[in-house]
């Protein structure tokens, strides 16, 4: 029962972890129609820029408004100088450019930072554990993983459905012409929701560092799995990024725990584990086909 509840715990950590990802995901693709690869270099900017500062002054605290900044200003450049001009191009169009920003933007970190992976000190009181229940000990630093993407999906929903500005990205995804026609700005509103969404994918990028490796190409390994999210959520819907996070951290780290155990009980042991290793890395794929059998357009409605 104690290892089942610790693998319960890091499936929600991770599932929080690919919400931090899929919220900006969802905002950019559901709203503004536009599908961004580079959203995951973004993610790699923050960890990086967030990683190094803290480093040189030796405050992991410091670095957390490092990544933040560094990954709403590359957001908010990344908006203005490319995306802005493919709004309403076709998709493959928004691909081939922000594939060809995932290139620049490894090849800039490779010559800034190299290719050696870096690691960030976490702060003495977030190490060590604590202990949930009798025999369940746990990490503190995942606890504060999971306990900051409550309070940002907790955020996030007071923004978007109690605020203006909520009200104008909502009106925005559904008619931007007739926003645009109340005299809203709406190409100040798109840069703003591409910067949020940036600066949340930098803030899972620093939080990762102490977990991961901060390495190039990081952002591509856990990007697919955030498409997935927003798919199975519902494009558009911050609610639907939420339960699909969970539901998707929870089942992928079940899966690996267990699957090639129970496999074991019928199979060889190395030929379990293979078996058990490929079937846990499809899981989420396989979800995700069930659920768009079920419920095409995910599982909430846009703007939900």
């Amino acid at each position: 029962m104690t290892l089942f509840l610790e693998q319960l715990l890091n499936g929600v950590q991770f599932g929080v972890m690919l919400f931090l990802m899929a919220a900006g995901l969802t905002l950019i693709f559901g709203i503004m129609g536009v599908i961004n690869l580079a959203h995951g270099s973004i993610y790699m900017i923050g960890a990086y820029a967030g990683t190094f500062v803290a480093t040189q002054t030796g405050s992991f605290w410091l670095g957390i408004p490092a990544a933040l900044a560094a990954a709403a200003l590359a957001g908010v450049a990344i908006e203005f100088l490319v995306v802005r001009r493919l709004y309403g191009r076709d998709h493959l169009d928004q691909v081939l450019a922000t594939f060809g920003l995932i290139l620049i933007f490894n090849q800039a970190v490779t010559m800034l930072f190299g290719r050696q992976p870096l690691f960030v000190q976490m702060p003495s009181v977030l190490d060590g554990s604590v202990e949930l229940l009798p025999g369940l000990s746990y990490p503190i630093y995942r606890l504060a993983i999971i306990v900051v993407g409550l309070l940002v999906a907790f955020g996030l929903y007071l923004l978007i459905n109690r605020t203006r500005i909520g009200m104008l990205v909502r009106a925005g995804s559904t008619n931007r012409e007739m926003v645009r026609a109340l005299g809203v700005d709406v190409r100040l509103l798109y840069t703003l929701v591409f910067g949020l969404g940036a600066l949340l994918a930098g803030l899972a990028g620093f939080m990762a560092g102490p977990i991961l490796a901060v390495q190039i190409g990081m952002g591509e390994q856990i990007l697919i799995t955030t498409f997935v999210v927003v798919v199975i959520g519902g494009v558009g819907s911050i609610r639907g990024a939420f339960f699909a996070s969970l539901i998707l951290g929870i089942v992928d780290t079940g899966l690996r725990a267990y699957l090639p155990g129970l496999l074991r009980q019928v199979m060889v042991g190395p030929e379990a584990d293979a078996l058990g290793a490929g079937i846990s890395s499809m899981g989420i794929y396989l979800l995700m086909a069930i659920v768009l059998l079920i419920r095409p357009k995910g599982l909430f409605i846009r703007n939900s």
